[in-house]
């Protein structure tokens, strides 16, 4: 196969930063995800992510990203939701997600849930789901605000057919990124308590993962950094 030009060295690169963070961190690498973010990016490219060994990749808008799972449905590709999510297109996201990041408000949890009493052999797959945390001013931000963080951690752990695994923020323009995660690693203690299964942090964009990384991020979501600019008709 031809790659698309530098995409090996890019990943190669953001690979290395990534273990050496880290590292640096007194961490495993291998603790880390990399959700590679492909909006607007051609199937070809994902493909190209899969023969270079990657398995986890990121999509914020339920159309593109149907499209693209159901092209690869017999490969190893695993779809990250991470886009703020309609409550009418939940239940379609499940349907291919194994996992969605932007879980904000509890007229989501019907359609990713799973109705209580139904038969497990109909629907068998559990889904992960991170809670999405406002720590900003911005109008149009998806996310819960902090001060009602715990009420929907609850109505989200209560739910069938859905596993709480952490929380997931986007690092407010306004605020220093190291400064919104070490916020969100603080809440995220908090969660534990009532969730003790909810370890994981979804945090940290091309940007700003190294600091995502010395606050205990588990899962990053990374587009340009690996994948180059966005086609011009994107």
């Amino acid at each position: 196969m031809t790659y698309e030009p530098d995409l090996g060295m890019r990943l190669a690169s953001v690979r290395s930063q990534i273990a050496d963070a880290a590292l640096t961190a007194e961490r495993e690498p291998s603790s880390i995800t990399t959700i590679i973010v492909t909006k607007f990016q051609p199937i070809s490219l994902v493909r190209e992510l899969l023969d270079l060994g990657e398995r986890d990749f990121g999509e914020n808008r339920h159309q593109e990203a149907s499209e693209k799972a159901a092209a690869l449905v017999n490969t190893p590709a695993r779809w990250h939701f991470i886009g703020q999510l309609q409550s009418n297109k939940a239940k379609a996201v499940r349907a291919y997600a194994s996992v969605v990041h932007s879980l904000d408000r509890e007229s989501l949890i019907p359609g990713l849930s799973t109705p209580e009493g139904d038969d497990p052999n109909n629907d068998p797959k559990s889904l992960d789901v991170f809670v999405q945390v406002d720590l900003g001013t911005e109008p149009g931000r998806g996310g819960v605000v902090p001060d009602a963080l715990d009420a929907l951690v609850e109505r989200v752990a209560a739910a069938s057919g859905i596993k709480l695994v952490g929380l997931m923020t986007v690092a407010p323009l306004e605020t220093e990124p190291r400064r919104a995660f070490a916020r969100l690693r603080e809440l995220a203690d908090s969660v534990r308590r009532t969730v003790p299964r909810a370890t994981s942090l979804s945090m940290g964009m091309s940007g700003d993962f190294i600091d995502a990384i010395h606050e205990g991020a588990t899962h990053l979501r990374l587009g340009s950094a690996i994948t180059g600019n966005r086609p011009v008709n994107g």
